[in-house]
């Protein structure tokens, strides 16, 4: 599969990663911390939250969630408690100065701030000392006491059961935008999820489609020894609180970029207005914009035997998939009867008509990215079965073993279940996203006669008694094995990953 010149790929470092060296001295101020400060900290955190619930609680009573009301002055004083209770429970934790530059717009200039990046629990910390709304998850309300004071800023609660979440979500949104500055202002971490801060991440559409100005909002965390964040792969939760209570002091810094006001162009396209106001926002951070999405997330930590090693070429294709609207359809069921469809075309070429045909999809200018991806003979002619094993890659990135059983049923003869060695260095050039496998390497430890050809169950053996395999076994273009021939697959231990 080979990568699109429409716009180049910018990866770099993972996003959802997140690893914490210590040297010996911050070990041990971590260990003297934690027998002296953090038990005092964690216990005034935990008596304040639990000073702050029954405010929030009383003020929520009889409050309903989607008709604004009149703030009485019992309701007012309420929330300038909760404000103080709040800042009080930070400043426990560690955040004694909090750096605020430039000016929050009134709800009625703006009634929608983004805030990025999203890296902790701990950027509610804005979230607190505003009392705006947020888009959370439904499942927030059951957390103890913490719900509770959810609640009380009144959020767009997503419900993931429902098949029409995201549309209810951004019309709720849309509703409380344009009431003029009667609902609080909503704060929106638009990369939806956390990250580790080395770059931004792609925006979700939500907080654009009003089509209303938003006020841009960074956020930074200059602690030397970084425990706050809390991303996919890394420390936990619980870990992350006990670090960052053992930390002296712990700075932040929140900025109120300038108002942006959409365009006529932006208005009409929200994910042009995302993308911008996301371009000034990595400006005023000085960080590299990352063509990676929440949806990406799972490709880019995918583990196993087979794991994605460039994950350029996929993510593009997975972005157009996701364009073409097929991700809520990818299923395993959908998979194998594609796979089953292609299996009886027996690798003829496909048009890009033929293809939207087996697609059932309208021939558009996505649909036309996604065929030139594997048009690698540039004769306008592809092989069906490779887009299914990038479908199937990208639909379940840690289970390649199914990915390589899948791709096996469509290219094995009917009499012996062989795939020929061509035909399996272009499913692993796909699956491993790489280009130019060879294999003679691996077949020559085959030490049977018929030497260039292999069925899965030999295959999977193969790879289970070599669990370096790709490292090892393999040779490809731009191999992490700066040089030499392959190894001789012994299966011995390395210090690599998997």
């Amino acid at each position: 599969m080979k990568s699109s010149n429409s716009r180049p790929s910018r990866v770099g470092r993972n996003p959802f990663v997140h690893k914490l060296k210590f040297t010996v001295t911050e070990k041990i101020k971590i260990g003297l911390m934690s027998v002296t400060v953090f038990p005092v900290r964690l216990l005034l955190v935990s008596t304040l939250m639990l000073l702050a619930w029954p405010f929030a609680f009383t003020a929520a009573l009889g409050r309903s969630d989607f008709v604004i009301e009149p703030q009485p002055w019992w309701r007012r004083f309420i929330d300038l408690c909760l404000r103080v209770i709040m800042r009080a429970m930070w400043f426990c934790g560690g955040f004694h100065w909090i750096k605020v530059k430039g000016e929050r717009a009134a709800a009625s200039e703006v009634p929608i701030l983004t805030v990025a990046p999203h890296s902790s629990y701990f950027d509610a910390i804005p979230v607190t000392m505003t009392m705006c709304s947020i888009v959370t998850k439904l499942e927030s309300k059951s957390i103890p006491v913490w719900g509770t004071l959810i609640s009380y800023i009144r959020p767009v609660f997503v419900f993931r059961s429902d098949q029409d979440s995201r549309r209810k979500t951004v019309e709720e949104i849309s509703r409380r935008a344009q009431s003029g500055g009667e609902w609080p202002q909503i704060m929106i971490f638009p990369e939806g999820t956390c990250t580790n801060r080395s770059g931004l991440i792609l925006f979700k559409a939500g907080a654009f489609i009003p089509g209303l100005p938003v006020q841009p909002v960074v956020l930074r965390y200059p602690n030397k020894l970084d425990t706050v964040t809390w991303t996919w792969q890394g420390p936990a939760a619980f870990k992350i609180l006990w670090l960052t209570l053992c930390q002296p002091h712990n700075p932040m810094e929140i900025e109120y970029l300038p108002i942006y006001t959409p365009s006529k162009e932006e208005k009409e396209n929200p994910a042009l207005f995302a993308n911008n106001v996301r371009k000034l926002m990595a400006k005023a951070l000085e960080l590299p914009l990352t063509d990676l999405s929440f949806d990406d997330r799972e490709i880019s930590l995918a583990r196993g035997p087979l794991r994605i090693h460039d994950l350029s070429s996929l993510l593009e294709f997975h972005q157009l998939v996701c364009r073409l609207g097929l991700r809520a359809g990818r299923t395993d069921n959908v998979l194998e009867e594609q796979a089953r469809r292609a299996r009886k075309l027996r690798g003829d070429r496909q048009s890009l008509e033929d293809f939207a045909q087996f697609l059932n999809l309208p021939v558009t200018d996505t649909l036309t990215q996604v065929h030139s991806l594997f048009d690698q003979r540039g004769d306008g002619q592809i092989d069906i079965r490779h887009y299914i094993i990038a479908l199937s890659t990208v639909h379940r990135p840690s289970k390649s073993m199914e990915t390589l059983k899948l791709a096996f049923k469509m290219y094995e003869s009917e009499e012996n279940g062989y795939v020929l060695e061509e035909e399996l260095a272009a499913i692993l050039e796909i699956m491993l996203g790489v280009k130019e496998v060879e294999l003679s390497g691996l077949f020559l430890t085959l030490d049977r006669p018929d030497s260039a050809k292999i069925t899965y169950d030999e295959l999977h053996h193969y790879i289970e008694q070599h669990p370096y395999f790709v490292q090892d076994c393999l040779d490809f273009q731009n191999h992490p094995r700066k040089f030499g021939p392959p190894k001789s697959c012994n299966g011995q231990k390395h210090n690599k990953e998997d």
